[in-house]
């Protein structure tokens, strides 16, 4: 049986480099507070920490721009809205990686958003300027409950952006997707899942 896994892994991995199978990956983290009260005054500030998108890579050691750009073009300091787009430069690699967000809720005790990878909104290529397909999903959340905060990143559906899509960005797209980023986003998600869910302010 173990065989038998080892070898549908295998598999499964040849076929997600040739763009012909997804992975789905989760980060999670989560802080405890001495009580609900507690958490409650503080989840506006994992609130703000998640909407504060441009200030994701100042709590981070890795260093990736994250910057948030409205529906005209212009990068812009103000909270997400479906429709906005976010703009992703990975460190070593001089190319821009573009999501447009297509979901969010902000509720008193959860806020979360969702996005696609797009072309550049900005240009008229048509490829998507995305090393995964537009179908990908990824999905930030901070909600409370009781006397905990959590944080998460959801990755759905990450096909590889290698085929007709992706233009003269194919090859790279593989090796980002497979090489570097395997690695990097395990540090980038779950350093930022810490940070939007206020860990550092929990007591220890």
């Amino acid at each position: 049986m173990e065989i038998k896994k080892l070898f549908d892994k295998l598999k499964h991995e040849a076929k997600a480099l040739t763009g012909e199978a997804s992975k789905d990956r989760l980060f999670h983290s989560e802080a405890e507070f001495p009580d609900g009260e507690a958490a409650k005054a503080i989840f506006p500030e994992a609130r703000k920490r998640l909407f504060g998108i441009n200030n994701w890579p100042e709590n981070t050691p890795v260093t990736t721009p994250f910057e948030l750009y409205n529906t005209s073009g212009h990068k812009t300091d103000s909270e997400p809205q479906i429709g906005y787009f976010i703009k992703i430069t990975l460190p070593g690699v001089p190319i821009e990686n573009w999501v447009e967000i297509t979901e969010l809720q902000d509720k008193p005790d959860l806020a979360t958003f969702t996005v696609h990878p797009c072309p550049n909104p900005f240009n008229n290529e048509p490829e998507t300027q995305h090393f995964f397909v537009q179908e990908t999903s990824s999905t930030f959340k901070v909600q409370r409950q009781e006397n905990l905060i959590s944080a998460s990143e959801t990755g759905r559906n990450e096909f590889i952006n290698n085929q007709e899509e992706a233009g003269n960005r194919a090859a790279l797209n593989t090796i980002i997707a497979e090489g570097g980023w395997t690695v990097f986003q395990k540090i980038l998600w779950q350093n930022l899942a810490d940070y939007w869910c206020c860990k550092d302010l929990a007591p220890s």
